[in-house]
């Protein structure tokens, strides 16, 4: 984006925002954390906008939240759901954002742009796992990192893989369409 914005750039970000607020609601409850297509829709803004778009359009989805949009898993919405628990991850995901936004000039082809995501993916799995195991342990609970990773990381590696996949496959299709 230039100093100033255009409509198709700002309508671009609330469209890839919109989307991801749709793929946090579909959900499969499992114990801990939901099974969420999140993931899905932040790549998906990212291969389609570009980091710094892409970034700003989770930015803006997380600000959605936090104002009381319930666009976080569940339904949820605000500071109780951004502050909770798995709300780490969910911070995480500008990680991923940032991370392939500072990569993506010295990726010369998809390979090298996923396995920026990947990175990115590891480090928002790290900081949501240190949020995570630290609120827990505030609330009284037992929770090592190793117990926090088995519950909260570990069944989620390949889905989130499989999502960059399907990411990819539509982002592909689709640049044409929003370029």
């Amino acid at each position: 984006m230039e100093a100033k914005s255009t409509a198709k750039d700002l309508s671009q970000i609330a469209i890839m925002s919109a989307v991801i607020c749709v793929c946090a609601w579909i959900t499969i409850p499992i114990p801990g954390v939901p099974f969420t297509l999140q993931i899905f829709g932040v790549f998906t803004a990212l291969k389609l906008l570009g980091g710094k778009k892409g970034t700003i359009s989770i930015v803006l989805y997380i600000l959605l939240g936090l104002v009381g949009l319930p666009v976080f898993s569940s339904f949820q919405a605000g500071p109780g759901a951004l502050f909770g628990p798995t709300g780490g991850y969910i911070m995480g995901f500008v990680i991923i954002g940032l991370v392939y936004w500072a990569c993506t000039p010295l990726c010369r082809n998809a390979l090298t742009r996923n396995l920026s995501l990947i990175i990115g993916l590891a480090f928002c799995y790290l900081f949501g796992t240190f949020w995570f195991t630290a609120l827990m342990t505030a609330r009284g609970n037992v929770m090592t990192v190793g117990k926090a990773l088995m519950l909260c990381v570990i069944p989620f590696i390949l889905p989130d893989l499989g999502k960059l996949a399907l990411a990819e496959l539509l982002a592909g299709r689709l640049k044409k369409v929003v370029r």
